[in-house]
């Protein structure tokens, strides 16, 4: 082979290995891109503070049975979510006294009660006309004393029942209730969703 031909030979094997060599160690010597520090979140002006006591009256309180969460609205905004138990057969809407059932549909707060056997309760307007008639064609008691509460009386403060145990109410914690029952009024639209 001609002394030419090796030279670039050669050339050609040193480029092949400088660039092997780069592809495998270059990028660890090039610095590091500077990537800026994340911004603090901004403080929306309308979002309400969770540890502020709630402001006047709430509006709306969504259940989602499914979701085991209440939503409580002010001015169409949610200001509160809490954590929820259930009748202990929560699937589906109620039907009648003892299924264990939570009903479903749009009801109005109707009574709210300070004396109850459970640490306050707010009480819905359940059974609706609908759920009367279908009782009575059926022959069966459509049930009723379906509330929003806290805890059973007996319980120990801060304690709280676990899993779905009640007779179709929707249970929270004590100090939930307390604010709750504070900012609700009679009236007030109370959805619950499967």
């Amino acid at each position: 082979m001609s002394r030419r031909k090796r030279g670039i030979l050669r050339v050609l094997f040193l480029l092949l290995l400088g660039w092997l060599v780069w592809t495998m160690f270059g990028p660890a010597f090039l610095p590091s891109p500077q990537v800026p520090a994340p911004l603090p979140p901004v403080a929306r002006p309308d979002a309400p503070d969770p540890s502020a006591p709630i402001q006047g009256q709430v509006d709306r309180i969504l259940i989602e049975k499914s979701a085991r969460r209440l939503s409580v609205y002010q001015r169409g905004t949610v200001i509160r979510q809490y954590r929820i138990a259930l009748g202990f057969a929560p699937e589906g809407d109620k039907i009648r006294q003892g299924d264990g059932k939570t009903p479903e549909g749009v009801f109005k707060i109707n009574r709210r009660n300070d004396r109850s056997q459970f640490h306050l309760s707010l009480g819905l307007d359940y059974p609706q006309a609908g759920d009367r008639e279908r009782a009575r064609q059926g022959g069966y008691d459509p049930g009723g004393d379906i509330f929003i509460h806290g805890q059973p009386n007996q319980i120990a403060e801060g304690m709280r029942v676990s899993g779905d145990w009640t007779e179709g109410c929707i249970a929270i914690d004590n100090h939930q209730i307390e604010e709750l029952f504070a900012a609700t009024g009679i009236g007030t639209e109370v959805e619950i969703r499967p």
